[in-house]
C-alpha cells in the first residue's frame, strides 16, 4: 500500500513537471480576437499559463467597461509563485496609442496603468508605471460589434515597495474577446 502511494504520488509530480508548456516564441500579432497575450519581462518571454494539465479558464480576461479597458493575463505555470499583468486604460475612443504615465500609487480606477505582480499567495514583488516610469498602450483594433481588441504594449514600471530593479516590458501583444 505505501509503495502504491509512493508510486501514485511520484507519477503525479513528473505528469505536472511535464505539462508545463516551454515558451520558444511571442504569439504572432493579429487581429482576429484569438485570445493571445505575450512580451518579454526583463527579456524573458511571458504568456499567461495554467498549472500543469488543470484548466485555468481566467488566466486571460479582457472587459470594456463603459469606455475603460481592463485586461488581466495570469501565468500560474511556475505554481506555487505566480505572475499577473494587469491594464487600466481610461477613456478608450478607439484605436490609437494610450499613455501609461499617470501616478497611480496602487492599481485604482483613477489613471490609467500597467501592473505587473510576482506572488505566492500575497505579493512579493508589484510593479506599476507612472511618470518617472512610463509605458504606451497601442490599441490597433477596437471591433465594438465582435467586441475584440487587439494591439501591442510596452512599459518600464517601478516597484511599489521593495527595491528591485525598474521591471522592463518589451515587445508586449494582445489580441482578445472582451465581455462588457
Amino acid at each position: 500500500m505505501y509503495v502504491k502511494k509512493i508510486l501514485s504520488i511520484s507519477f503525479l509530480v513528473l505528469l505536472l513537471a511535464a505539462c508545463k508548456k516551454e515558451i520558444s516564441e511571442l504569439p504572432a500579432v493579429t487581429q482576429t480576437g484569438n485570445k493571445t497575450f505575450g512580451a518579454k519581462v526583463n527579456g524573458e518571454l511571458w504568456v499567461p499559463q495554467g498549472f500543469g494539465p488543470f484548466p485555468a479558464n481566467d488566466i486571460l480576461e479582457a472587459q470594456l467597461l463603459g469606455n475603460n479597458l481592463v485586461i488581466n493575463a495570469r501565468n500560474f505555470a511556475s505554481s506555487p509563485t505566480e505572475t499577473e499583468f494587469a491594464f487600466y486604460i481610461r477613456n478608450i475612443d478607439g484605436v490609437g496609442t494610450y499613455l501609461l504615465n499617470s501616478n497611480a500609487s496602487h492599481p485604482a480606477t483613477s489613471s490609467s496603468y500597467a501592473y505587473f505582480v510576482k506572488r505566492k499567495i500575497t505579493p512579493l514583488n508589484e510593479w506599476i508605471t507612472s511618470p518617472s516610469y512610463p509605458g504606451s498602450f497601442t490599441i490597433t483594433k477596437l471591433d465594438t460589434v465582435a467586441s475584440i481588441v487587439s494591439g501591442t504594449f510596452e512599459f518600464t514600471a517601478m516597484n511599489i515597495y521593495n527595491t528591485p530593479a525598474p521591471l522592463t516590458v518589451k515587445e508586449g501583444r494582445f489580441d482578445l474577446k472582451y465581455t462588457k
